[in-house]
């Protein structure tokens, strides 16, 4: 893995050809497959390169780093999940492979409340912003989508989470 200081100078310009998200999505992967404990309290708690996942804040059985990705356009990308009462869209997801020339498969995750209820994220099929702050977990989903990293110019790591995903 490339280190932080040299995957931070190669910016995303120039429609977005440089890789840069390709090379944080690596990162992510790698991190969640780590999944180690380590004692550091970062200065940026959502940065996408802390180690080990749960680093930021310490948290033990973690297993998800949860992140979203922005299109070029500048606006969240979303994706699609089997979902009831007209919750079936997601800006959230969990890199489960990187394969080829930065193509991934992400599970798209469940945006949820305080109270593990789903949220309704979209209206009219535009991206409610406000939806989105009430959003404070996130739920495994049985979908996944498969991406081309290429296609994006910037990923926000939003937290460290644990999804049983092996239980």
């Amino acid at each position: 893995m490339e280190s932080v200081e040299s995957i931070e100078t190669n910016h995303c310009g120039g429609g977005c050809s440089s890789g840069c998200v390709c090379q944080v999505v690596r990162a992510i992967k790698d991190i969640q497959e780590m999944a180690v404990e380590e004692e550091e309290c970062p200065t940026c708690p959502t940065n996408c390169f802390i180690e080990p996942l749960g680093g930021s804040p310490v948290r033990s059985h973690v297993d998800t780093r949860v992140f979203t990705l922005t299109n070029k356009n500048g606006e969240l990308f979303k994706a699609l999940f089997k979902g009831r009462g007209g919750n079936c869209v997601s800006v959230y997801f969990r890199v489960e492979e990187i394969f080829d020339n930065c193509c991934a498969t992400l599970r798209v995750l469940v945006p949820l409340n305080k109270e593990g209820d789903p949220v309704k994220i979209t209206h009219h099929g535009d991206i409610n912003y406000e939806a989105l702050c009430a959003v404070r977990k996130w739920g495994k989903s049985s979908s996944c989508i498969t991406v081309d990293l290429h296609c994006f110019c910037a990923v926000q790591c939003i937290a460290d989470v644990d999804l049983q995903l092996c239980d």
